[in-house]
């Protein structure tokens, strides 16, 4: 199955989506709206913004199905 690499990402602060090409070598943990300019970070056990506010979620979690960061999810608090 051929990797994805466009998402849709979706700011949850004003709802604006844009879409944008994945890194397929990093992890992106920051993303900054081009509308409301709110900075976007992963949620608790996503490895990326991808996988928290995207339509796809990032190419390493495509091919392995775990997270790109090496460590797996990590438990939220």
């Amino acid at each position: 199955m051929p990797v994805i690499l466009e998402s849709i990402i979706t700011c949850p602060a004003c709802g604006h989506s844009r879409t944008e090409i994945m890194p397929t070598d990093a992890c992106q943990w920051f993303y900054e709206c081009g509308t409301c300019h709110a900075v976007l970070r992963p949620k608790p056990g996503d490895c990326c913004v991808f996988c928290s506010y995207g339509s796809v979620p990032c190419p390493p979690v495509q091919l392995a199905g775990k997270s790109c960061c090496g460590s797996g999810s990590s438990s939220a608090p």
